[in-house]
């Protein structure tokens, strides 16, 4: 199988019966009933995620923007970039990711564009998640933004990418966002180059939006 031939596709398998048991302020969990090839049905769990964005911030000293922030149901302080949900059905996520850098870092940048798309757990959860590249690094005007509960303890850095990615790979760092982040901007610059990536408004099939 050639690399041009393998990417994923969409399909949808027969839905005999959903409900909803649980629902919280931003997620909920649906149970499905799905017809599985054999004619039998199972039954599946997983919890709705209206969507995240997340940016990789990369400054021209090549350091990526980190944040070090508490995440209770792991019991742990991440670092990890700066991200944040999709809190408007159909909201363009470039918009987002504008705003997630601004209100966690107070930082604005110049150059946008698409670094990787991942859904997070696509076993138990449709969260699907567009990570940004963002470049030409500068400080926002206007005042902070004022942050609230665990936001209120986050720390900032600026890391070299060459620290972050000994840190993955010696298990020294979790976040999703920031793993897949720094490899896919390790990748790209090794590949075609970051001006290859895809434009910021490039389509998101999983997360439709008006540009």
């Amino acid at each position: 199988m050639t690399g041009s031939t393998i990417k994923d596709t969409p399909e949808e398998w027969e839905v005999r019966g959903s409900r909803t048991p649980f629902r919280g302020k931003k997620t909920s969990v649906r149970t499905d009933d799905v017809v599985m090839p054999d004619g039998s049905v199972v039954t599946r769990d997983y919890q709705v995620h209206p969507g995240s964005v997340a940016v990789l911030a990369l400054d021209g000293e090549g350091r990526v923007l980190v944040i070090r922030q508490y995440r209770h149901p792991v019991r742990e302080k991440l670092w990890e970039i700066p991200a944040g949900l999709l809190d408007v059905p159909g909201e363009n996520p470039l918009h987002a990711a504008q705003r997630e850098l601004y209100e966690e870092a107070h930082v604005k940048a110049e150059d946008w564009r698409v670094l990787t798309d991942v859904y997070t757990t696509p076993g138990g959860c449709d969260e699907a998640v567009r990570i940004f590249l963002a470049r030409d690094l500068s400080e926002a005007a206007g005042e902070r933004f004022e942050v609230e509960d665990e936001e209120a303890d986050m720390e900032l850095a600026r890391v070299p990418v060459a620290d972050l990615v000994r840190g993955v790979l010696a298990g020294e760092l979790h976040n999703n966002c920031l793993v897949v982040g720094v490899l896919s901007l390790v990748a790209a610059e090794r590949g075609d180059g970051l001006d290859a990536l895809r434009p910021a408004l490039a389509p998101w099939p999983a997360r439709p939006f008006e540009a």
